[in-house]
């Protein structure tokens, strides 16, 4: 009897056992390097290829059973080979996107290739170089909110700190050397200002220097004074120039200096601030997801932003070069 029972077990094992081997199917998410979900590709899987398209919360279900390996294919994208047993229940593929002209309206490439780095110094080159006006400081400063805590724990990783997991010390650290960055930058310019900036008005114009943009940022300091540095942070084009129109009118360093820090601080914590909160708050009650849209919302910042710039452009009167004068 015991006999029988042994090889009924037996039996039954050997029934289910290759059923329980078989892969199960597995849910997991694709996106791009720049955490975006790639929405549309296909799957080969033993030669055999399916087209797959994304859910609503950018996952699909993929049966693998049998496959050493399967390959992602999309449009626009190089090819990935995933080996099918590093596929697990909620894992994340990343197809790596073939670069595009609209990759530099896209924050996001900045970050994916340059990091930390580079983003403290498109910051500092915005108003520290007068050549820097085009560099997507308000989106790129967005999406850093967004990303805060990839940035912020490069810079921990750099000091010892990496084993430190805490969200609010990833933004006090991008929020504090992004604001030295642009303290940086403006005094540069401010340098600059004071040592040759009334000859730019005498410049002529070239693929990296606009005299009308010079003329604007000198009306708006006119109008707006001291004030000016503050204001200025939160409109491109006019922060790139207000400070060197500052140091052309000789204004008091310990001026210049309060008014920086205050624009500084003002602006970046801003924008950094409003990209992490948001992105967490409308991820929750929407389950919208920012990082899936970057391109869109960076167009609608730049428009926001730019609007009153252009208009001011295209209607506004050139004033006569501003000579150099004390501030009163």
């Amino acid at each position: 009897m015991k006999k029988i029972n042994a090889c009924f077990y037996i039996y039954i094992a050997l029934l289910v056992f290759p059923l329980l081997s078989q892969a199960t199917p597995v849910k997991i998410k694709v996106v791009n390097q720049y955490e975006a979900s790639v929405s549309k590709f296909s799957i080969t899987d033993n030669g055999k290829t399916t087209e797959i398209k994304l859910a609503p919360d950018g996952t699909c279900m993929l049966d693998i059973s049998g496959a050493d390996s399967i390959i992602l294919k999309a449009q626009n994208y190089r090819d990935l080979t995933v080996p099918a047993s590093s596929l697990v229940d909620g894992s994340s593929i990343a197809m790596y996107k073939e670069f595009s002209w609209k990759d530099l309206v896209n924050p996001m490439f900045y970050i994916v290739y340059g990091g930390l780095w580079l983003l403290l110094f498109i910051i500092f080159a915005e108003t520290g170089l007068f050549a820097g006006f085009f560099l997507p400081g308000d989106s790129l400063l967005f999406v850093a909110g967004i990303y805060s805590k990839n940035l912020g724990h490069e810079f921990l990783k750099l000091v010892g700190m990496g084993g430190v997991q805490n969200n609010w010390l990833d933004l006090l650290v991008i929020i504090s050397l992004v604001t030295v960055a642009g303290f940086l930058g403006n005094s540069s310019g401010y340098w600059f200002g004071k040592k040759i900036g009334p000859a730019m008005f005498h410049w002529k114009d070239n693929l990296l220097f606009k005299q009308k943009y010079l003329y604007q940022a000198q009306e708006f300091y006119d109008k707006h004074g001291g004030g000016a540095i503050v204001i200025a942070r939160f409109l491109p084009i006019i922060r790139t120039f207000a400070p060197i129109v500052s140091g052309i009118v000789q204004m008091p360093k310990a001026k210049f200096t309060f008014f920086n820090i205050i624009g500084c601080i003002a602006w970046v914590a801003s924008m950094i601030l409003a990209g992490h909160f948001l992105q967490q708050w409308i991820l929750s009650e929407f389950g919208f997801n920012l990082k899936d849209h970057l391109e869109l919302i960076v167009i609608g910042i730049i428009l926001v932003t730019t609007a009153p710039i252009l208009i001011k452009l295209i209607f506004g009167k050139q004033k006569e070069p501003l000579k150099s004068q004390p501030v009163k």
